[in-house]
């Protein structure tokens, strides 16, 4: 039987309770029979995988290396997947590469089954590389279980650095965002914007995401974000709309959820404003 989190409030105040919990949360879960089994099982096999193929027709560890990447609804796909890995990244034509989902490139490049260098999976730590993203994916998955919001707020916590910290044009990335669903509905959740957003020209949807990056946290770029202040910002707007939008769960009140918020602090952004733009 898997450790499931112990989620007792949702909106802000059961962020607050998550990230209070989440190492000794974290901690049980990953000592939970099924999660220990599979884990162990991939970091023994998966160094005799030498091939897409290979690794399809093994169902323990394709589930694995798929939950790595967040992938896990994929698992019965295999000739796609097989695909997938076998063409590898490096070709802007492989099939990986058309997809505005990043996932699926990376889970490609990280096997490299496809690439010039060739398959990774027996190179030093490989498997301890793929089971700790694995670990980290299912404790999320296992948060959004009970509460989707929680999850998609822990996704972006454990992404935005890439996208805050890449070099690449600053408009690329957040084009990189918009094709990102969990993001995309962190940001849209965050900036109240309404459902007709997603049928905008996606270049009037990238601008307007950055104008409302620059109103509330001073710039327009996504480089705001290396803030660990501005991230945590973010997700306390999002959740608190998303509380106000969906109603107060059971014994969660939404001024409970904004008065720990208060009592947190919101210094960039402030609580009146914060409460102002989500209603």
């Amino acid at each position: 039987m898997t450790f499931q989190p112990v989620l007792p409030l949702s909106g802000v105040a059961g962020w607050r309770f998550l990230e209070a919990t989440e190492e000794t949360q974290r901690a049980a879960f990953d000592r939970s029979p099924l999660i220990d089994r599979e884990v162990t099982y991939f970091n023994e096999r998966i160094s005799t995988i030498t091939s897409a193929q290979e690794l399809v027709q093994d169902r323990t560890l394709l589930k694995v290396a798929l939950g790595a990447f967040g992938l896990d609804e994929e698992l019965f796909k295999t000739a796609f997947l097989e695909r997938i890995l076998a063409e590898g990244s490096e070709d802007p034509e492989a099939l990986a590469n058309r997809f505005v989902d990043p996932r699926y490139a990376e889970f490609s490049r990280a096997f490299g089954f496809g690439d010039v260098f060739g398959s990774r999976t027996q190179d030093f730590g490989f498997g301890r590389q793929i089971t700790d993203a694995y670990r980290e994916r299912q404790f999320e998955v296992a948060v959004g279980n009970q509460d989707p919001n929680m999850r998609l707020a822990m996704g972006l916590r454990r992404e935005i650095a890439e996208y805050a910290e890449s070099p690449t044009a600053d408009s690329a990335q957040w084009f990189r965002i918009l094709g990102n669903q969990p993001l995309r509905t962190v940001f849209e959740g965050a900036y109240n914007l309404p459902g007709e957003f997603a049928g905008l020209d996606v270049d009037t949807q990238r601008e307007t995401l950055q104008d409302r990056t620059r109103e509330l946290f001073g710039d327009s770029s996504l480089a705001v974000f290396q803030d660990p202040q501005a991230v945590d910002d973010l997700i306390n707007r999002f959740l608190v709309r998303q509380q106000i939008t969906q109603g107060p769960g059971p014994g969660t009140p939404v001024v409970a959820a904004l008065t720990l918020l208060q009592n947190a602090g919101t210094p960039s952004l402030g609580l009146t404003n914060l409460i102002l733009s989500a209603s």
